[in-house]
């Protein structure tokens, strides 16, 4: 192996070669994307840029425990090497003991794509997408409308190596489209978002059409005071709420009496029933069309993730069952903590349970209440009870004897996703979504719409 190649299966060797540390963990992160956008009606930029990101984390054995060092550098060549992993040996030596300290993975065989180039993604991923785009903006001009949005694919491969002999593979692609109409003067917006891997399964002339529909409810205005709302939550919606709840299902906050899941007098709400309905939210790496990947990759240690985890298997979790709590968030030794089994959180999220029902056929089956697009700006006000605050965007329809008749303000809402799922009376079907909120973050979701019956909507929202 040449010591100057930069290929990254070649780095992750190199890097490891190089250590004096007890312990190393390498992870080579490939970095390409790709992506349009567009405003009123025309195409404004479009671009492919490629990266890579090296993490090096040395471990370091003392008399009174493990170390851990951790640096992360961009734009890692062969010539790089020696000084980054020098760097990282030095933050170990100069750290305490690490509070998570766990003997490195071993025992996974080697991938078997382990030495194979990287793969990318190119503006050839657009090739059906951007001409029906391109008829979507016709037919969107014709009817008095402007589009806006972007589309982004993304691939990281990413290389883990470690001094125990692990050698781990996994790509992953992410895309997001997202598109607004307006009307040309302003007034009137709407949105629709997806989530995809391959921009194969997206239409932009249905989601057109779909907006269409949407700023043809909003020519009429009526304006709603602040209350609690039976509100028909879409998808998209209920996603950026349990994703969060997800971010929150820490074990060890629980079991420290910090969060919502913590019982009171002591112990976590596992085993408790948080919902009626017989809903199930679960992670799967292996689930179609929201892989992800099937073991722990953790740059950085912090609340339920440890760089001592990397490589460890991450497999099918159900976090509520049946409407149960079944699982907290737990490293190897969080879970040492809590007596809790070990859990690393998932890369998807999915909610199933719920009807057969289209959000179309729950609209028809309402006699008033309030249909949402999408929430925004949402913000923790209490851990305890996991007590959210965030504003309504690009439309909130009023529902009247199963027809929607028009679109009101916008709201700033004050609910917890954990109640929520306890006062919820209906779930739909579930179905891949784009979470608005968090998609920098997080894009694999698939979620029922959702009824409550009594939504808090706080104050009214002068936003659009």
């Amino acid at each position: 192996m040449s010591a100057r190649s930069n290929k990254p299966h070649e780095i992750v060797e190199r890097a490891l070669e190089l250590s004096r540390a007890d312990g190393c963990v390498v992870i080579a992160d490939e970095h390409s994307t790709a992506n349009l956008r567009w405003a009123g009606n025309a195409l404004t930029t479009n671009g492919v840029t490629r990266g890579r990101s090296l993490t090096v984390v040395a471990t370091v054995d003392g008399k009174e425990g493990t170390a851990s060092g951790v640096v992360t550098r961009s734009a890692v060549t062969a010539d790089d090497l020696e000084p980054l992993v020098r760097a990282a040996e030095a933050a170990a030596r100069g750290a305490g003991p690490a509070e998570d300290a766990q003997p490195l993975v071993t025992g996974v065989p080697e991938a078997p794509d382990f030495t194979d180039a990287p793969a990318e993604t190119s503006s050839s991923v657009f090739a059906d997408f951007a001409p029906a785009l391109g008829e979507a903006f016709a037919r969107a001009r014709a009817g008095g409308r402007e589009l806006y949005g972007f589309a982004n694919h993304e691939l990281v491969s990413t290389y883990l190596g470690t001094s125990t002999g692990l050698r781990l593979r996994h790509d992953q692609p992410t895309g997001t489209l997202e598109l607004n109409a307006k009307s040309p003067d302003r007034t009137r917006s709407a949105w629709a978002g997806r989530s995809t891997r391959d921009f194969k399964d997206v239409d932009p002339g249905a989601l057109d059409a779909e907006l269409a529909v949407r700023l043809g409810w909003a020519e009429r205005r009526v304006d709603l005071p602040a209350g609690r709302y039976e509100t028909l939550l879409p998808p998209t919606a209920v996603a950026d709420l349990l994703i969060y709840q997800l971010w929150s299902a820490s074990g060890r906050d629980a079991a420290e009496g910090r969060t919502v899941f913590s019982k009171p007098g002591g112990g976590t709400r596992v085993g408790e029933k948080l919902t009626d309905l017989p809903l199930t939210l679960r992670s799967d790496p292996n689930e179609p069309g929201l892989e992800s990947a099937p073991f722990v990759v953790a740059h950085s240690s912090g609340g339920d993730r440890s760089v001592f985890d990397n490589g460890l298997p991450a497999g099918a979790t159900e976090w509520v069952s049946q409407g149960e709590l079944k699982h907290l968030t737990t490293t190897r030794h969080t879970s040492g903590l809590t007596g809790l089994p070990v859990a690393p959180a998932g890369g998807n999220l999915i909610l199933d349970g719920g009807q057969d029902h289209l959000l179309e056929e729950m609209v028809a089956a309402t006699k008033r209440g309030l249909l949402l697009t999408c929430l925004w700006y949402i913000r923790e006000v209490d851990p305890a009870t996991l007590l959210l605050t965030g504003l309504t965007r690009d439309g909130v329809y009023l529902v009247e004897n199963g027809q929607v008749t028009g679109q009101v303000n916008n709201f700033r809402f004050n609910e917890s996703p954990v109640d929520l799922l306890g006062r919820a009376t209906e779930a739909g079907r579930t179905e891949k979504t784009l979470p608005r909120e968090w998609s920098d973050w997080f894009t694999r979701a698939a979620m029922p719409a959702l009824r409550v019956p009594d939504f808090n909507m706080s104050s009214v929202s002068q936003g659009v």
